[in-house]
């Protein structure tokens, strides 16, 4: 693992570069709105990734950095992702290079790349878009991705209170060939599951991240 200060404007964050031997893409991974880089899912996350050939490039938005709770502005988040996609270029310039995150991160990434497309990215990749706040159910926040213009995975849980599923469905529907959604049975945001159900969380994590690794390698070649 490579401790990383990445320039944003006149500031600085941090950055983990994990590239495990045989790795044959790299994720630029963006943390959730609530939990920064080194969150114990974002470890497992990255670790994960690693074991199925993908090197992560994660990175704290600047509001985290300081230790704030409250998440940065699309403008300043918007800069991050792109500061972070520069390192991530300059650091591994033969990885076919991927973006994306849980969350709040991966939301930030697709509104950057909507604006004006990340250098190098082949696609993105969501786990747990926030389609909208819990209990308010709507699919504004959908609105910039008919302006993205490569190919987008969506790996989310069914049981999601972020991104009910019968609104979800149609947005990647509306998107065409180049969106592709990954349903995780059970699974909620954070990828938690019910006893009940017969699976752990630990089961509904392979299966996300056997999502990603696979579309990633796929559209690497």
């Amino acid at each position: 693992m490579e401790s990383l200060k990445i320039p944003v404007g006149d500031e600085f964050v941090s950055g983990l570069l994990l590239r495990p031997a045989g790795a044959k893409a790299l994720y630029l991974f963006a943390h959730g709105a609530g939990a920064g880089m080194t969150h114990r899912s974002m470890e497992s996350n990255a670790q994960g990734l690693a074991a199925r050939g993908i090197a992560t490039l994660r990175y704290q938005f600047p509001y985290m950095e300081k230790g704030s709770r409250r998440p940065d502005a699309p403008r300043i988040a918007h800069a991050a992702v792109r500061a972070a996609a520069a390192e991530a270029a300059g650091l591994a310039p033969d990885f076919p290079l991927f973006a994306g995150g849980r969350s709040f991160g991966g939301r930030m990434t697709s509104q950057a790349q909507a604006d004006s497309p990340l250098s190098g990215v082949r696609g993105l990749a969501f786990l747990g878009f926030p389609l909208h706040p819990a209990g308010k159910p709507g699919t504004e926040r959908a609105e910039h991705l008919a302006r993205v213009q490569i190919p987008m995975l969506f790996v989310s849980g069914d049981h999601d209170a972020l991104a009910e599923l019968d609104l979800l469905q149609p947005v990647v529907n509306s998107l065409g060939e180049r969106a592709t959604l990954h349903v995780v049975a059970h699974a909620d945001h954070s990828l938690k599951v019910p006893a009940k159900s017969g699976r752990t969380a630990a089961d509904a994590e392979a299966e996300a991240l056997d999502a990603m690794a696979d579309w990633m390698l796929r559209l690497a070649q």
